[in-house]
């Protein structure tokens, strides 16, 4: 008699549901993406609306938040009238001199030729100098299609204005809603698994937003007052573009260093290696010096686990996969352990949490 095994098909059945959610999440990925963003710019403020909670009579949270809002929109006016102005005259100053920066590329060769270089300081300059001269035309190529892409971006602007309105609901409803969805399970050890859970995803998100916004305000001030100091052309307007590609794992720094020497070279300046030494050394410490004493065991991740995530997210879900891939890694990390720590107390084992 034909048939199947009961185990089987409950087993089949289940994969089968778990391949639809994922397909329905592929989906509605651009969704997930704003809420997931919104969920990362609530945590990042949360700290700061508890601080002002605390000093004031009121339980609820709202005029904390409104408070919090209203210093979050005066340091973005105040650094954009100060830094943003800048910034916004170099890149006018950048983008007027451009094409006549890009004729004369192509008018002249590369000042330096590898073969007659006699000195390491001229070789590793002339290869980067003759790179970007043999390739300008592909560079070139491709302004138009990155055009295409920052209007096409242009047109998600709303985003700008709903991202923050759903983090203040989430600041503002955020333990009602938790408490909420635990009513959902029946209480005993499903509950109490589900609110350590809960727990440790949110000092997660926690250490981790706080400690990836102290990363990029690092390299914002550090770029900036080096590359003034140096006195490399637009150097407000790198270090502005250096900032936010820091958020962005692995592939957001290399864009930065890319940007930075590209522009270094365009503009003649003439101390390339003081730049290229620059970056090198600053990414040596930010991610064996800095980065490690701000992420914690608990968020950090190996090298080589950071780099598979990213390739892997950047194939999955493009730009928005790259950009979350570390927080899943760092979730899907908090979860397992969580398990383990659970099932190892149920079987009395001595569990380490490092």
């Amino acid at each position: 008699m034909l048939g199947m095994d009961s185990r089987a098909a409950k087993y089949t059945f289940t994969g089968a549901i778990v391949l639809c959610l994922l397909y329905g999440v592929f989906i509605v990925r651009g969704v997930l993406f704003v809420a997931t963003v919104s969920i990362m710019l609530a945590y990042l403020l949360y700290p700061l609306v508890d601080l002002v909670n605390r000093y004031l009579p009121s339980r609820s949270r709202t005029p904390a938040l409104a408070i919090v809002y209203l210093m979050l929109i005066g340091v973005v006016a105040a650094m954009g009238i100060t830094i943003g102005s800048r910034a916004a005259s170099e890149a006018k100053s950048l983008s007027d001199e451009a094409p006549a920066l890009i004729e004369r590329l192509k008018q002249s060769p590369s000042p330096r030729t590898p073969e007659g270089l006699q000195s390491a300081k001229e070789t590793v300059l002339g290869a980067i100098e003759s790179y970007f001269y043999v390739h300008y035309k592909d560079m070139a190529s491709l302004l138009p299609s990155l055009t295409l892409k920052v209007l096409k971006a242009s047109t998600n602007l709303l985003y700008l204005v709903i991202i923050p309105i759903m983090s203040f609901f989430i600041l503002k409803d955020g333990r009602q809603l938790r408490d909420e969805f635990l009513d959902l399970i029946e209480p005993g050890e499903s509950r109490l698994f589900a609110d350590e859970m809960l727990q440790d995803i949110h000092l997660l998100l926690l250490q981790y937003m706080r400690s990836l916004f102290s990363l990029c305000s690092i390299t914002l001030l550090t770029f900036a007052g080096v590359l003034s100091f140096i006195r490399v052309p637009d150097a407000i307007l790198l270090a502005c573009v250096a900032f936010p590609l820091e958020f962005i794992p692995l592939v957001g720094p290399l864009v930065a260093a890319v940007t930075i020497i590209s522009v270094t070279i365009l503009t003649g300046y003439p101390h390339l290696l003081w730049v290229v030494i620059f970056l090198a050394v600053y990414r040596l410490v930010q991610d064996y010096v800095i980065s490690p004493r701000l992420m914690s065991a608990g968020v950090e991740l190996h090298p080589l686990l950071v780099i598979i995530g990213v390739l892997a997210g950047g194939e999955i879900g493009g730009f928005e996969g790259t950009f979350l891939s570390v927080p899943i890694l760092a979730l899907l990390r908090v979860v397992y352990r969580r398990i383990r720590l659970t099932r190892l107390s149920h079987r009395g084992g001595i569990v380490s949490v490092a």
